[in-house]
């Protein structure tokens, strides 16, 4: 069976989200295995300034209670990608269009262990306007909270 490897914050779950996991599933072929690591608060905290609206365990049921997430871990507290990647030992890891810095950090993991793992970027997915968790929390505050 291939494992396939994704990961993120997954706050404020939209469009954008589904058709990467959805994505990220099919490099694998019909019988892979998609193992989603959701990114801890702390984590989402250190990237992005400021902690995520929706808790690290309600953002983890969540991705997993998906049909096309085979099952979902909580990140490790110091961002550890190579630990997640001993562990969970995919063949593909599915890297998203805004992730420049997971996709330094795998591909850097992967030479230093000289694993064979294939690391694909996906694309954008979604409305420009409303692909990304900040966008819509933007979106929300312009539109409903200034009203």
């Amino acid at each position: 069976m291939v494992v396939v490897l994704a990961s993120g914050a997954f706050d404020l779950l939209h469009y954008g989200h589904i058709r990467f996991l959805e994505e990220a599933k099919k490099l694998g072929g019909a019988s892979s295995k998609l193992v989603v690591i959701v990114a801890s608060d702390e984590t989402v905290k250190q990237n992005k300034g400021k902690k995520p609206v929706i808790p690290e365990d309600q953002r983890r049921a969540i991705v997993e209670a998906l049909k096309v997430v085979d099952e979902a871990l909580l990140g490790y507290e110091n961002a550890d990608f190579g630990a997640v990647i001993e562990r969970i030992k995919p063949d593909i890891i599915a890297i998203g269009f805004d992730q420049d810095e997971v996709e330094r950090e795998t591909m850097k993991t992967i030479k230093e262990k000289g694993l064979n793992i294939r690391v694909v970027k996906l694309g954008r997915f979604g409305r420009e306007d409303l692909n990304s968790s900040s966008k819509i929390k933007r979106k929300i505050v312009e539109d409903y909270v200034k009203a």
